[in-house]
């Protein structure tokens, strides 16, 4: 019994020991050398044969690095120094620790390269049919990648001296990083954003306080016309009522004649979602005018448009190529938001017909088809699997169809209805490579991947666009 125990003593220490090695590391500083970047731009190399994952770093880097998190199959580390450069590190114009800028301190080749790396890695961990053969085109970039983002949403929240801030999270977490400047951001955005802050200080309109649920203002957005640099606000806010919102509005205009519309969206709820369903107009017109390659575009507040104006028309041009169409095929624009994709290709189909769940974007898409002088194009409330199938029962032919799903990625029945109805032409475009690789892995039972075209609409971050060309396999 004695020896048992004693056993059992020694195996307790044992386990003490391994769990006393495993929480040492976390504080410990190391050298690591930086092999490559993972799929959200952190720099990827190895200690002591395990994983570690350091924000910051770049390839071929020499880089001191603190542990602060070990688990059992990675490690998490905060880059401390680094001992040896990368030839593509530059200086970064931001200094903040928020997200959408995490590669700025990688020259932009460099970003591009990377971005066409993401898609290659994120086949080889999905492995669709015949992905080593698929042809991955050079990333499609731009002349100036700063200033592009037609859209702000920054988080409101009250400062440690009761001033007003606006900005976006660190990363992982709920602290707020105020941003009285951020290079992606158009100057005029900007410019608004901080007005704003003092005119909610001004007139004592108290921002959202998430922990004691308190507060009025949780998030303002701040879309931008690069047609005409009008602006369009939107406070989004806890309560419907806004006590003093209307002397806010009379100096906004005043200060920023810019601004030609004010909305509120009302979203009393505890959550992540930013929207809620109550938007009503405060100021002016309900919508703001976007002009892509001659078409004109009405956008409501919750529609969606491309964050990115001057490279959406390099984006459509390839699904238009793409796509190729010809004289009498109709074409099936799923998610269509406010019908950006389908007008943009309607004088070459003989028909388009789109959906989208948000009743808002089908109404402009409705009156943006209108404005284009279109008579072919067709725009429905509802989801793209249950609309595609009626349509087809009722004889509507489906000779191409153009996908542009949300980062999570197509609806698993949406990707069931395309493999049973099966268009022979089909274009996806895609925000996420890691949802379009699991998608190709259904897809290519019945399509073949003819190339994926990579473009880049979020200069300075990870993310990565492309265009992806299917052509129905010819059994």
């Amino acid at each position: 019994m004695k020896n048992n125990q004693h056993a059992s003593h020694k195996n307790y220490r044992s386990r003490d020991r391994k769990n006393s090695t495993r929480q040492t590391l976390e504080g410990k500083v190391v050298l690591v050398t930086v092999k490559r970047l993972g799929i959200n731009g952190e720099g990827i190399g190895y200690y002591k044969r395990k994983i570690i994952f350091i924000p910051g770093a770049l390839p071929h880097e020499d880089v001191l690095v603190r542990v602060v998190l070990e688990k059992q199959k990675y490690l998490e580390g905060e880059l401390v120094r680094v001992k040896k450069k990368s030839k593509d590190r530059v200086k970064p114009v931001d200094r903040y620790d928020v997200g959408g800028i995490e590669l700025e301190h990688l020259a932009y080749p460099a970003q591009l390269k990377f971005k066409r790396d993401v898609i290659k890695q994120s086949l080889k961990k999905y492995r669709p049919k015949g992905y080593p053969d698929y042809q991955i085109k050079k990333t499609l970039g731009m002349d100036e990648p700063y200033h592009y983002r037609n859209k702000l949403q920054f988080q409101i929240r009250a400062g440690k001296n009761g001033q007003v801030q606006a900005g976006l999270y660190r990363p992982n977490s709920h602290e707020l990083v105020d941003l009285p400047t951020f290079s992606t951001q158009t100057d005029l955005s900007m410019k608004t954003i901080r007005l704003i802050c003092q005119l909610l200080a001004k007139w004592k309109i108290l921002p959202y306080n998430e922990h004691q649920e308190t507060g009025i203002i949780k998030t303002v957005v701040v879309r931008e016309s690069f047609a005409n640099h009008q602006l369009q606000v939107v406070f989004i806010s806890r309560t419907k009522k806004i006590s003093q919102i209307n002397n806010l509005i009379t100096d906004l205009v005043s200060q920023q004649p810019a601004v030609v519309s004010v909305m509120q969206n009302v979203n009393p709820r505890q959550t992540s979602l930013i929207w809620g369903e109550q938007t009503l107009r405060l100021y002016g017109q309900d919508h703001l005018i976007e002009k892509i390659a001659g078409n004109e575009y009405h956008l409501s507040a919750r529609a969606f448009f491309q964050l990115n104006t001057p490279q959406t028309e390099v984006l459509y041009e390839q699904v238009k190529q793409a796509l190729d169409l010809q004289a009498g095929e109709s074409l099936v624009d799923a998610y269509c938001g406010a019908g950006t994709i389908g007008i943009y290709l309607a004088k070459e189909a003989s028909a388009v017909y789109g959906m989208d769940v948000t009743p808002e974007a089908i109404t402009d898409a409705q009156k943006n088809a209108e404005l284009a002088g279109l008579d072919n194009a067709h725009y429905v409330v509802g989801t793209a699997e249950d609309l595609l199938a009626k349509w087809t029962k009722a004889g509507i032919e489906m000779d191409a169809l153009v996908v542009d799903p949300p980062r999570v990625g197509l609806d698993d029945k949406l990707i069931k209805t395309i493999l049973k109805y099966r268009p022979n032409k089909f274009v996806y475009v895609s925000c996420n490579p890691s949802t379009l690789a699991a998608d190709l892995v259904q897809l290519t039972q019945a399509y073949d991947v003819d190339y994926i075209q990579p473009v880049d609409m979020f200069p300075q971050t990870a993310r990565t666009e492309a265009v992806v060309k299917l052509t129905l396999k010819d059994y």
